[in-house]
């Protein structure tokens, strides 16, 4: 499914509605460039969780952030990390509990990532415009 974005709202309206759709043990995984709205739309899908927007942000040196909304939200930022480096984090447990996982810079854990993932890829294309190529999922 393709979707566009013409503003910060609209990318966390999309997330709010892959937020609403998830069941526990769902993991998301969001694929982008720096910039193309990868944190904006995990505020939607937290949102729709229970969980306030201002919490979710971008990771500095935090990679694993949890949080307790209607289900434990873990919000994974493998921003730092090279590909490979992901190995030693234990994001299986993630993966396995009764949460839902939301991992920016997926494509540095792929050999971590499970099989059936939902996967949404943002390209930037215009100053405030983004297309949102949602995989696994109608939203």
């Amino acid at each position: 499914m393709m979707l566009q974005s013409n503003s910060a709202s609209e990318t966390k309206a999309i997330g709010q509605r892959i937020g609403s759709q998830l069941k526990a043990g769902n993991v998301v995984c969001l694929y982008g460039d720096l910039g193309a709205g990868k944190t904006t739309i995990t505020q939607g899908i937290a949102s729709s969780l229970g969980i306030n927007e201002r919490d979710i942000t971008s990771a500095s040196f935090t990679i694993i952030s949890e949080h307790e909304g209607t289900v434990p939200f873990y919000h994974i930022d493998l921003y730092r990390l090279h590909k490979g480096e992901a190995s030693g984090l234990g994001l299986h447990e993630y993966f396995k509990s009764e949460g839902i996982s939301v991992i920016e810079w997926a494509e540095r854990a792929e050999d971590e990532i499970p099989e059936g993932c939902i996967k949404v890829t943002m390209t930037h294309t215009g100053d405030d415009t983004r297309d949102v190529e949602i995989e696994g999922m109608t939203v």
